[in-house]
């Protein structure tokens, strides 16, 4: 295998990339906390989902199942995306790379052209006698477009792949879409549809991973399921809806100041709210917020059949999102942005005789699921994963821990390609826009959680500035995407949202 490109500014510093592609398990006698026989992995995604959920703390948002779910987990309250955009994320959660590595820093590049011999996560456990089936949405797919195709998944990772299609695909033109000169990936766009959840592509992906955990249950397995929503188009049946009246749905909080010390770089929607009058914004919430509670109960028929099968002892439950999703914070919608709303994502983990109702403040990325998943299961893992295992942390909560979490995106301004940069600690998020020239932002999670002050140009702040920016040019490297910058460009122009 040729060496990858380095991530990092320092050429001392260079990514070693393993050639291991089939590693041998270790004997599991050997640590206390886990259990003898091997684990089963039931690895659930959900897509474009942020952290505004009852699991959460946000009580509005019902999710009674994932609430189940971290009853029995580890609650991890500061996790990060790499890229906040679903092909980037997703390519370097499954590699364990950085976008600056795999290369990804859009919808249409395959991490494969770059990294043709990498192990994914999943591979790894097919390479060790795992059966490893994917239903529905891990690697990236197009929005509704590729519903019921491979999208863009990656054969080399599994032994089994599943596309259900259910009636959403099906309905397209029921829906009220309020930009409806744009793709459907990217409309604001729902629908309240008729039927049950049997009859949506999320309820029929929740069903046939079902019945792969009943064709497998005597043998290990690595069983990912990939729920579409609440990816616009937001669709779920009307009875979800009907859990949201809708004078009673919370609006972000907006102060009239909030864009008078930020860079414009910062701006993903130019025009705050995209134009739209509040009860659009409200009808849009609620479709969103009832998108995730449909989305709930499709994980809660995951569990229930774990329970019947008898495989819930055995079986470690990951459940994660791509990236966050802004809903009118700074007037910001969707993803692509570095704002807290879109950095950060739910991440749960359980693990059977390890976790029970536990909540770490720890900051972590979702790269470090692969080597956490590794170590958890007695595998070999390559040796240049970039992520860092959670198992000190899913053992204890509080564990001493120096990392921190970095996410980027690029963005056209002036006509240019430029990249944004942030590195968030438990108490602060520090980012540079075109390594500063185009803008730098600092918040303070304790006296401003809503990051309506940029601290940036705050003197008393210069000593946290230097260290943070240290830490952020120390991991991350812009000459790695500029052989990228057409091909981003070219895709940044047809995601971007006309302004209204």
């Amino acid at each position: 295998m040729k060496p990858i490109r380095p991530y990092i500014a320092y050429p001392w510093l260079l990514v070693i990339t393993s050639i291991l592609s089939v590693s041998q398990t270790t004997k599991r006698d050997d640590n206390p906390n886990l259990l003898k026989k091997k684990y089963n992995v039931l690895f659930i995604a959900a897509d474009d989902l942020n952290n505004d959920m009852e699991c959460y703390g946000f009580s509005f948002v019902k999710t009674p199942n994932l609430n189940r779910l971290v009853a029995n987990a580890t609650r991890f309250d500061r996790a990060y995306n790499q890229y906040p955009l679903c092909n980037p994320s997703r390519a370097s959660l499954l590699t364990g790379y950085r976008p600056d590595v795999t290369g990804v820093y859009n919808l249409q590049k395959n991490f494969r052209e770059t990294l043709p011999e990498a192990i994914t996560l999943p591979q790894l456990f097919m390479n060790n006698g795992y059966h490893a089936a994917r239903v529905g949405k891990i690697f990236h797919y197009g929005v509704p477009g590729q519903i019921g195709t491979n999208g863009m998944d990656d054969a080399a990772s599994w032994n089994q792949r599943i596309n259900p299609i259910g009636r959403d695909k099906k309905e397209e033109h029921l829906l009220t879409n309020y930009t409806p000169t744009i793709p459907l990936g990217i409309a604001m766009a729902y629908l309240m549809a008729d039927g049950n959840d049997d009859e949506q592509t999320d309820g029929m992906i929740a069903n046939e991973g079902i019945r792969i955990m009943e064709q497998k249950k005597d043998q290990p397995f690595f069983l990912a399921v990939g729920f579409f929503r609440p990816h616009c188009p937001f669709v779920a049946p009307k009875k979800y809806f009907d859990q949201y009246p809708l004078d009673k749905i919370p609006m972000p909080k907006e102060i009239a100041t909030d864009w008078i010390d930020k860079p414009e770089a910062a701006k993903r929607n130019i025009e705050l709210n995209l134009g739209l009058d509040e009860t659009k914004r409200r009808e849009l919430l609620r479709a969103y917020y009832a998108s995730i509670t449909f989305m709930d109960a499709q994980v809660g028929k995951l569990l229930d059949a774990l329970d019947r099968l008898k495989l819930t002892e055995n079986t470690i439950v990951v459940f994660w999102s791509d990236h966050g999703y802004n809903v009118g914070q700074h007037g910001q919608w969707q993803k692509q942005s570095l704002f807290e709303h879109s950095a950060r994502v739910p991440l749960m983990i359980s693990v059977p005789a390890v976790t029970s109702g536990k909540i770490t403040g720890r900051t972590v990325e979702l790269l470090d699921i692969y080597p956490t998943l590794a170590e958890l299961c007695g595998l070999k893992s390559p040796a240049d994963l970039q992520g860092k295992s959670l198992v000190p942390l899913l053992k204890k909560p509080a564990a001493d821990w120096n990392k921190a979490a970095y996410t980027q995106v690029a963005r056209i301004l002036n006509n240019e390609i430029i990249m944004g940069r942030s590195v968030r600690t438990e108490r602060w998020r520090y980012t540079e826009w075109d390594g500063g020239k185009q803008g730098v932002e600092l918040y303070d999670y304790i006296t401003d959680p809503d990051e309506f002050v940029n601290l940036a140009k705050d003197a008393k702040y210069s000593a946290e500035i230097k260290r943070l920016s240290f830490l952020l040019k120390n991991n991350s490297s812009d000459v790695a995407f500029e052989p990228y910058k057409k091909q981003i460009e070219d895709s940044l122009r047809r995601r971007t949202i006309p302004q209204q």
